[in-house]
């Protein structure tokens, strides 16, 4: 889930204001740990975030630098096992997004041949299995037995000292090639140079490249060279980009939202109008429908499957990481995945494993030409815009808004022109009361949501929330499986939070269920009258949107009250691209 970034070009370039400006565009993959080394040997590395290591360092010029936002999974999060990663020589220097899963197989021979490691992480046997094959190949050669021998998953990029060039390896792990006016681009995603070049070449699987100043080749795993085609994408919204005159960017995307909403509404009235349609006609066509998905976007599937279910279609989801152990996919299976960053990677093996068994796949993504969106053969952009807060806010919305109106075309009842006003509404009505709300439950340590059939998903969404952001555990569950087991975790004064759509009676006894045992009781409601001390009233049918809404900015206040990093929670990033 790190982030890399590399630039080359003849001219010299600033470690500052260029490479690491790019990087920081891609710090929502890891804020773990930053580093980035140059042709010349020079390597600077730090334990946090991007914006403290700008004050550490002094700026520099290179012409060829690469860099790493870590999101760490082997090895602690220390300065020495931060990338770039070098070889016993320091002459090769490597970044590396991925999981070598063979490393200690490789290290430990690498030990027997004198190669001495510094680190507990899998990637620095990158550096070393270079350095020893270098001793009796070129590197290209050294590559193909990289690729050969190595098993895992990995975006990897890697300099020589004194020499103007990066080669780029690609299995699994996203990398992109951006081709601006005067330098070359690699990174994770495209968005680390969105803002200065919409050209850009994609890296597919078991492929790699010799990047030099103002050419590049590419290559198959056998060293065949390959042509590629240049894309032209749009996807930079720069009013977007900056945090404004709010405080974080989490509450800056909340009230984002109805701008959001309409903007996708606008595209799926025209311009994707006839993708959608013909989505729509797949649904009609298959003999049933399959969603996977992961975190916020799996309880958006959740909503989208009640939905469809609602108008009679058979459809059914199942989170991405244990797809493959319990759903059955073939040729007469429509396979729709959704994912913000289209790179997540349990959602990517999902769809690899579904397209090997036939099935037609369509995706939902926010990210452009991102891999799952090249796997698909229909894909539906969510235009949410860029999301800087890790936490899913507009990108979970326009997710539920693009399923709903393919339902509407399907024949469920909704009026979707009345979306963004609602939400605006919402958000409008109800922030001052959230806030003190907020202030009665910041010190809680359990929070449950409760909810059945459309409010069910919210419940979930809500509580993910609520443990991302707040750090609060809390659990998102059907109203009906309390009394199996949870009710027994009730104790007076324990918060309780009863989303109840339309006169759902069983959802209202539920709510008095726990009451009855000392649960202070929270409602969320849009046509029940009740008689519970505190409520917050939604007076229109998107309940299932809108209550999200709600729950986003109680979130947001009591990690605010309880002084957290809200846009960057530990331990979090924001596309998980490994297992």
């Amino acid at each position: 889930m790190c982030g890399i970034v590399g630039i080359i070009n003849h001219q010299k370039i600033s470690i500052k204001n260029d490479l690491l400006k790019s990087l920081k565009r891609l710090e929502y993959r890891g804020y773990d740990s930053v580093g980035y080394a140059t042709i010349e040997g020079k390597v600077e590395k730090s334990v946090g975030e991007i914006s403290n290591f700008l004050d550490e360092i002094k700026d520099s010029t290179t012409s060829c630098a690469i860099s790493h936002t870590r999101w760490a999974t082997h090895g602690g999060v220390t300065k020495i096992n931060s990338h770039p990663h070098w070889d016993c020589n320091e002459n090769i220097f490597t970044v590396h997004n991925g999981i070598i899963e063979n490393y200690q197989e490789l290290k430990k021979e690498l030990i027997e041949k004198g190669h001495i490691f510094i680190t507990d992480t899998d990637s620095e046997v990158i550096s070393h299995f270079l350095e020893e094959e270098l001793k009796s190949k070129n590197m290209v050669d050294a590559i193909k037995s990289f690729i050969s021998q190595t098993q895992g998953t990995y975006a990897i990029l890697v300099i020589e000292k004194g020499k103007n060039r990066i080669y780029a390896i690609k299995k699994d792990s996203p990398l992109v090639l951006g081709i601006g006016n005067d330098r070359l681009y690699l990174a994770s995603d495209i968005y680390a140079f969105s803002d200065s070049t919409n050209k850009a070449i994609f890296f597919e699987d078991g492929e790699f490249a010799i990047i030099e100043p103002d050419t590049y080749s590419f290559y198959d795993s056998a060293g065949k060279a390959l042509k590629k085609e240049i894309y032209e994408f749009t996807w930079s919204i720069p009013q977007e980009e900056s945090v404004q005159n709010y405080p974080h960017y989490m509450i800056k995307e909340i009230h984002e939202q109805p701008i959001a909403t309409q903007r996708l509404i606008n595209s799926l009235d025209g311009e994707q109008h006839d993708k959608i349609k013909k989505i729509a006609e797949l649904v009609k066509n298959s003999k049933r429908v399959v969603f996977t998905a992961a975190g916020s976007s799996y309880y958006a599937s959740l909503l989208g499957v009640y939905f469809l279910n609602r108008i009679g279609i058979n459809a059914h989801t199942l989170i991405a990481s244990e797809f493959q152990n319990f759903m059955l996919v073939d040729k007469d299976t429509l396979f729709i995945a959704i994912s913000q960053s289209g790179e997540t990677m349990d959602v990517v093996t999902a769809t690899k494993w579904a397209k090997e068994r036939g099935a037609k796949i369509v995706s939902l993504v926010n990210v452009p030409h991102s891999t799952i969106q090249r796997m698909s053969d229909i894909s539906l952009e969510i235009h949410a815009g860029p999301e800087i807060c890790v936490a899913a806010t507009k990108t979970f919305t326009n997710q539920v808004v693009s399923l709903l109106y393919l339902s509407w075309l399907l024949g469920f009842s909704v009026n979707m022109k009345t979306i963004p006003n609602k939400i605006d509404y919402v958000i409008k009505e109800n922030e001052d009361l959230i806030k003190k709300m907020a202030d009665e439950l910041y010190e809680k340590k359990d929070i449950y949501i409760i909810g059945r059939g459309l409010s069910y998903p919210p419940s979930r969404e809500m509580a993910l929330k609520l443990k991302e952001i707040s750090y609060i555990h809390a659990e998102g569950m059907m109203g009906g499986e309390l009394k199996h087991g949870t009710i027994a975790l009730i104790e007076p004064g324990t918060p309780v939070i009863a989303l109840i759509p339309g006169k759902d009676f069983d959802m209202y006894s539920n709510a008095k269920e726990v009451e009855a045992r000392g649960a202070r009781v929270i409602t969320i409601a849009n046509m029940m009258d009740s008689d519970f001390k505190l409520d917050i009233t939604i007076n229109d049918g998107k309940f299932s949107i809108l209550a999200v809404i709600i729950g986003q900015l109680l979130t947001y206040y009591i990690a605010r009250k309880k002084k957290l990093p809200i846009d960057k929670p530990r331990n979090l990033a924001k596309s998980v691209t490994v297992k």
